[in-house]
């Protein structure tokens, strides 16, 4: 049986956090994951969490400034500090929530040294997050999306992974966006499936719900499961309109969920 995670950063992204976990586990979701819900009180979703009996799966660092197109912090020289803050910030909020994992966003640059200042910003990560037993994700961005967005495919990524060599540093593999940017997400899965810390979905082109675009998510999700993945996948899809009218997929037996 697939389980399913409810992203609400893009799920349900017109109630306040607390009420949208209520509305995952009503929906029938195995688990949550969130972007950036530092605007709430930990105490308010750890609360929210242990009534609806839904994990959280993770959290993203915060953005930066969204209105100078940073996109994260980790991979900017000129913002190192601020960098590690976000790292501290998510990680003590992930572990006040139980959270399973934090993405450390890289963020928009070209900048030379913008390599290194990554792998130092992911080990330092790593270090703090290993106490809480939470998992550090990083996760390629299409460049259609995100426009320089320092990390930019699967290829990227697991050479990062391979040259930090850190138990809890894995790949967040975005169907919609490895999709996009190296098509054939059924073997590129496989390729990287020792690397890969958490599964996410959304149709091509538009970033809508599975049922529609180019993949065939129901056999994807059935290789998922002949391969043994068991964790739940992240539905962080744009809903056109309300998101409770997107959910037929998720009663769906051709997608895999028991419901």
């Amino acid at each position: 049986m697939t389980k399913f995670s409810a992203n609400l950063g893009l799920l349900w992204a017109d109630l306040p956090l607390v009420e949208a976990i209520h509305a995952a586990k009503s929906a029938g979701f195995d688990a949550v994951e969130c972007h950036w819900p530092y605007d709430v009180s930990a105490r308010s979703v750890a609360r929210a969490l242990h009534k609806a009996a839904l994990p959280m799966l993770g959290l993203n660092t915060a953005p930066g400034d969204l209105s100078k197109s940073e996109f994260g912090l980790a991979a900017l020289p000129e913002r190192r500090e601020d960098a590690r803050a976000a790292i501290d910030q998510a990680i003590s909020y992930g572990a006040e929530i139980s959270a399973q994992a934090v993405h450390v966003m890289a963020g928009v640059t070209n900048a030379e040294t913008a390599h290194d200042v990554y792998v130092d910003n992911l080990r330092y990560a790593c270090r703090m997050a290993e106490p809480y037993d939470i998992t550090i994700l990083i996760e390629p961005l299409n460049q259609h999306d995100v426009p320089g967005y320092f990390l930019a495919d699967t290829k990227q990524a697991s050479d990062v992974i391979t040259e930090i060599a850190s138990p809890n540093l894995k790949l967040l593999f975005d169907c919609y966006h490895v999709g996009s940017t190296e098509g054939d997400i059924d073997n590129r899965f496989r390729e990287l499936q020792p690397l890969i810390g958490h599964v996410q979905f959304a149709s091509i082109p538009d970033r809508g719900p599975p049922d529609d675009g180019q993949i065939d998510f129901p056999s994807f999700f059935a290789m998922l499961d002949n391969l043994g993945w068991n964790r739940p996948i992240g539905a962080e899809y744009r809903p056109v309109g309300a998101t409770d009218a997107s959910l037929g997929w998720l009663a769906d037996p051709g997608y895999g969920a028991s419901r």
